[in-house]
C-alpha cells in the first residue's frame, strides 16, 4: 500500500498519464502538469531523497510553499517509504527548531521563503543531529556548504526503482494537530488511513469525479487541504489547483474565474471574508457544485447568507489530526445548517458523560468516535496518547449534540468552556449569535476574571466600513441568548490571532487579555 503508487503511479498505468494533475500558479506564471510529469518527479525526487539517507521509516520534514516542487516532494518521499510531515511556511526560526528537533528529520525540504529560517534553526541543532538541507527553487549560488540543490541533485537522478513495497500498517505519515492549546503534536498515521478516508469520505460522500477540478483555500501544510487537494482527486484522474500566495478573497474570485473548479474546499473565517468582498455580488460561482468547510464551526446564519449569496451548496464537516481527516460530514442534497452532519460511511460518533456513558439525544457532552482511521497516538506523548486514543475510538474533546435525526452539532472545546454564574457557558454560542449581526465579519469570547467571577469578552471584528457599537451588539444577543450569556464587554480589533491552520487561536487571545 504505497500511497505514490496508489494514487499517482496507477493513474500513469491505467493510462490516464496525460491528464492534468495540478493546475499551478507561482511568480512564473501558469502551467499545467499531467499525471505522467508528476509521477517522473516524485521518482527523480525519491531517487535524491534515498540518496540523501531519507529512505523507509526516516522523516522528511517539508517547509515548501504551494507549488509542484511540494506536491512532487512530498510522492517523492513517499514512494521510498519515508515518513512525510508538513509545516507553514512563515514560522520564526525558533518554531522550525521545535519542529526539527521534535521530528528528528533526515532531510528538510525548503524554498525560498524558508531557507533562511530554517538555516538559523539547523545552526542550534548538534551537529551530528542536524537534518540536511535540500533547497527548490534557490539557485545554488545562493547556497552554502553542505547544502543541496533539489534542481541539480534531481537533474543527476535515475528514473527511480519500484515503489518500496508497504503494508496498511507501516507508519507513513505524521499530521500535526494545530498547537492552539500548546506546542504541534504528531498524530502518527500508517498508510491505510489515507486510503479509507479517500474511499469513505471523498468518494462516499464527495462522490469525486474524474472531471473535477478542486480549488482549496487553505494551504497544503493543513492535511485538510492537502488532501483534497492533491491526494483525494488523484484516485479518480481529478485536478487539483495550487497557489504559492496567500488566499485571499480577491484572489480566490480570480482563481474560480479562471480555472472555474467544481469543488471549493473553504473554512468558515474565508467564507466571510469572501461574503463582505465587493466582488461577491458579481462573482461567477456557478462552476462549483460544492463546497467543503471545515477546521473550525460553520455558523448557520453564516451559512444561509453564502447560500443567498452564491448559491453553491456548502457540505460542514469536522476532522482531526487524530482521525486523518472528516469523519462527520453533511451529505449533497441533504445539509442541515448549524451541524456538522453524520457520520461519513465507516464510523460511529456517540455524545458521552464525564464517565464514558452515552447522554440522551438533545444533551450536550463530550464526542467519541470510532473508525478506521484513527491515529496510533501522539508521537513522543504516551499519556497523552493513553487519555486520547483506545485502539479505533478516539475521545476528541470537542462537545456535541445529536438531534433525533442523527444529526451532531458542534457546541466547542470543552476546555474552553466558561462558568460565568455558576453556569457553564460554551464561547461558540456567543461568538455564532454575533456573527448573525450583519456587521460582524468574525468575533471571539473568552472569559476574564473581574472581581473574581468569570465574565464573557468579545473581541469583534466589524465589517469593512461599519461604525457597529457595543450598545447595538449587546441588545442584538439580548434578544436571542439568554442573560448570562450577555458579553460584559465588547473590543472592537482589526483581525483576530489564528494558527497557522487559520483556526481561531484561543491562547494567544487570552495571552492578549491578561497582557
Amino acid at each position: 500500500m504505497n500511497l505514490t503508487a496508489y494514487f499517482l503511479d496507477r493513474m500513469v498505468a491505467e493510462g490516464r498519464g496525460d491528464r492534468t494533475a495540478l493546475y499551478c500558479v507561482d511568480s512564473t506564471g501558469d502551467a499545467t502538469v499531467s499525471y505522467a510529469e508528476l509521477a517522473a518527479r516524485a521518482a527523480r525526487i525519491g531517487d535524491v531523497l534515498r540518496g540523501l539517507g531519507a529512505g523507509r521509516g526516516e522523516r522528511v520534514l517539508l517547509a515548501l510553499s504551494d507549488g509542484v516542487d511540494f506536491v512532487a516532494a512530498w510522492y517523492g518521499a513517499q514512494r521510498v517509504g519515508a515518513v512525510t510531515a508538513e509545516v507553514y511556511t512563515f514560522l520564526r526560526p525558533e518554531d522550525y527548531a521545535y519542529f526539527l528537533g521534535y521530528t528528528e528529520a533526515r532531510v528538510v525540504l525548503v524554498d525560498v521563503v524558508t531557507l533562511d529560517p530554517v538555516r538559523r534553526a539547523l545552526a542550534d541543532r548538534p551537529p551530528g543531529r542536524r537534518a540536511v538541507l535540500l533547497a527548490a527553487g534557490v539557485p545554488e549560488a545562493e547556497l552554502r556548504e553542505g547544502e543541496h540543490s533539489l534542481a541539480t541533485l534531481e537533474a543527476g537522478a535515475g528514473d527511480g526503482a519500484e515503489p518500496e513495497p508497504l503494508t496498511g500498517d507501516d507508519v507513513v505519515i505524521w499530521k500535526f494537530t494545530t498547537g492552539s492549546t500548546g506546542a504541534p503534536k504528531a498524530c502518527v498515521h500508517p498508510a491505510r488511513s489515507p486510503v479509507e478516508s479517500y474511499l469513505r469520505y471523498a468518494r462516499g460522500v464527495l462522490d469525486l469525479r474524474p472531471d473535477d477540478v478542486v480549488l482549496g483555500v487553505p494551504k497544503l501544510f493543513f492535511g485538510y487541504a492537502r488532501d483534497l487537494v492533491a491526494m483525494f482527486p488523484f484516485g479518480v484522474g481529478a485536478a487539483g489547483v495550487v497557489f504559492a500566495e496567500r488566499s485571499t478573497p480577491e484572489l480566490l474570485f480570480d482563481l474560480i474565474a479562471r480555472y472555474r473548479p467544481t469543488i471549493l474546499v473553504n473554512v468558515p473565517t474565508m467564507m466571510s471574508a469572501m461574503l463582505a468582498s465587493p466582488r461577491a455580488a458579481t462573482a461567477d460561482l456557478g462552476c462549483v457544485r460544492l463546497c467543503t468547510s471545515a477546521g473550525e464551526a460553520l455558523p448557520a446564519e453564516l451559512h444561509r447568507r453564502w447560500d443567498a449569496t452564491f448559491g453553491v451548496e456548502v457540505l460542514d464537516g469536522i476532522g482531526s489530526s487524530e482521525a486523518y481527516h472528516i469523519y462527520l460530514s453533511n451529505r449533497p442534497g441533504a445539509v442541515r445548517h448549524g451541524t456538522v452532519g453524520v457520520p461519513v460511511p465507516g464510523y460511529t460518533a456517540r455524545v458521552v458523560d464525564e464517565s464514558g456513558t452515552e447522554v440522551p439525544n438533545g444533551e450536550i457532552g463530550v464526542l467519541e468516535v470510532t473508525g478506521p482511521t484513527v491515529a496510533r497516538g501522539y508521537h513522543g506523548a504516551p499519556e497523552k496518547s493513553a487519555a486520547t486514543f483506545r485502539g479505533d475510538t478516539l475521545r476528541t474533546g470537542d462537545l456535541f449534540s445529536r438531534d433525533t435525526d442523527g444529526h451532531f452539532a458542534h457546541h466547542g472545546r470543552a476546555d474552553d468552556l466558561l462558568k460565568v454564574g455558576g453556569v457553564f457557558v460554551a464561547p461558540s454560542e456567543i461568538e455564532h449569535c454575533l456573527v448573525g449581526h450583519p456587521d460582524v465579519l468574525e468575533c471571539a469570547v473568552v472569559g476574564v476574571r473581574e472581581a473574581g467571577l468569570v465574565r464573557p469578552w468579545a473581541y469583534v471584528v466589524r465589517r469593512p466600513g461599519s461604525t457597529v457599537d457595543a450598545d447595538e451588539l449587546e441588545a442584538h444577543v439580548r434578544e436571542r441568548l439568554a442573560g448570562h450569556k450577555r458579553p460584559r464587554r465588547f473590543r472592537f480589533v482589526d483581525a483576530l490571532p489564528r494558527t497557522a491552520n487559520g483556526k481561531l487561536d484561543r491562547r494567544a487571545l487570552r495571552e492578549r487579555v491578561e497582557g
